[in-house]
Order: structure tokens, then C-alpha cells, then sequence
């Protein structure tokens, strides 16, 4: 059997034209030496030639549009310290459309935002500051 080669145009003819013969693509498979799902797949791209493109895949359809996402980007940025359940809460008065708060994390996500909480450090006190000077002053000619 060919193995990865390219059909020409003038082998794909003679092909069609033995199955539109009325011989089955066993047997014309059999006859090129090509496989049998090689020509099963170039019998049905020609009977159905309609679809040329690659159909994209399956899942979910996406619950907002790019503008929605524009959007509730948008309203996040007006004001950072709103929370994803607040932007969602405008987005449904704005547009009537009910979106979760997981959603609105993944757009704003998706538009480089994220939810980031400041560090809480202990603030040092009076005591803490002297003493720190204290110990620098007495260390303050140590070498490597």
C-alpha cells in the first residue's frame, strides 16, 4: 500500500469514476493499492462537497458575547473595588442577561484583571523600631 502520499487530481478522477461505475470502494481500494478509508473519505468529500472548511469543535456555548465581555471589563476598570458578584449584578440591570460570578472571574481573567488582596503585615510599634535601631547600631561594623 502507498504509504503518505498524496492522490493527484487525475487519481482522484479515476477513482470517482470507478465507484460511480458502481464498483464498491473495497474493490477500488483493492485496485489502487490506496486504503480503504482513503478513498471512503475522497468518495464522500465528492459527494458532498458543501463542506470545505474545518467545523470547530464541540462544548458549551459561551454565555456572553465579546462586546458582554468588553463590558463587564469595562465596568470592572471604573471601579476597581467592586466585587465579580457586583459586576454581575450591573450587567444583569444592564443587559437583562444573568451571568455567575464565576463567570465574571473568567472574563476579567480573561481581560488580564484579577483578584489580588493587599498583604497584611504586622505594623511595627514604637518598641519594635528602637529596638531594631538598637540592634543595628551595635552591628553596624560586622563584616562579611
Amino acid at each position: 500500500m502507498l504509504s503518505r502520499h498524496h492522490i493527484d487530481d487525475f487519481m482522484r478522477g479515476r477513482i470517482i469514476g470507478k465507484i460511480e461505475e458502481g464498483r464498491k470502494i473495497t474493490d477500488v481500494a483493492r485496485e489502487f493499492d490506496i486504503v480503504h478509508s482513503v478513498v471512503s473519505r475522497l468518495w464522500k468529500s465528492f459527494k458532498y462537497p458543501v463542506r470545505c472548511s474545518r467545523w470547530h469543535g464541540g462544548g458549551r456555548v459561551r454565555s456572553t458575547t465579546p462586546a458582554e465581555d468588553r463590558y463587564i471589563i469595562l465596568s470592572a476598570k471604573r471601579n476597581r473595588h467592586t466585587t465579580a458578584q457586583q459586576v454581575a449584578n450591573q450587567f444583569l440591570a444592564a443587559s437583562g442577561k444573568q451571568i455567575s460570578r464565576k463567570t465574571v472571574a473568567r472574563r476579567l481573567r480573561g481581560g488580564g484583571l484579577y483578584a489580588r488582596r493587599p498583604v497584611v503585615c504586622v505594623p511595627l510599634t514604637r518598641q519594635h523600631r528602637t529596638a531594631r535601631l538598637q540592634w543595628c547600631r551595635e552591628h553596624h561594623n560586622w563584616t562579611e
